[in-house]
């Protein structure tokens, strides 16, 4: 089985993170970490860095919990959720875990809703955890 998160930055004790763990153990589950930033010369090649650099400290964090794990960057012009959607399918993703947050209907209508986008366009199932008061603040 394969199990992708849509990797953004979580902290390592965060519900996001444990859903996951939980859920590869239970499933002995491959977990595929994946990261979407768009590409430009507006982008600083920091933010590209720190994603890569947070992207191993997870990797590396699973792999220590017994799983096997893949992590990728994936930098492309498309939208990040179109971006997950895509990689799931092209990978044949047996589950996709995806952190939401509480945002309200102006935020949702100015910013879009990534969660909502994978969800209702996904190949598969897609397992949505919501991001704790103190986790919404680290995002």
């Amino acid at each position: 089985m394969k199990i992708m998160l849509g990797y953004n930055q979580f902290p390592l004790d965060s519900s996001v993170i444990t859903v996951t763990l939980d859920q590869a153990k239970a499933f002995k589950a491959q977990v595929h970490l994946v990261t979407s930033m768009a590409v430009g010369e507006e982008v600083p090649k920091i933010e590209f860095d720190t994603a890569e650099e947070n992207l191993n400290k997870a990797k590396q964090f699973f792999l220590d919990q017994g799983i096997d794990c893949v992590a990728l960057l994936i930098e492309t012009g498309m939208g990040v959720e179109e971006d997950l959607v895509q990689y799931a399918e092209t990978h044949k993703i047996d589950e996709v875990i995806i952190g939401v947050k509480s945002r309200s209907k102006l935020g949702k209508l100015i910013f879009g809703s990534t969660a909502q986008y994978v969800i209702l366009k996904s190949s598969c199932p897609v397992v949505a955890v919501k991001a704790s008061a103190v986790e919404d603040e680290d995002e």
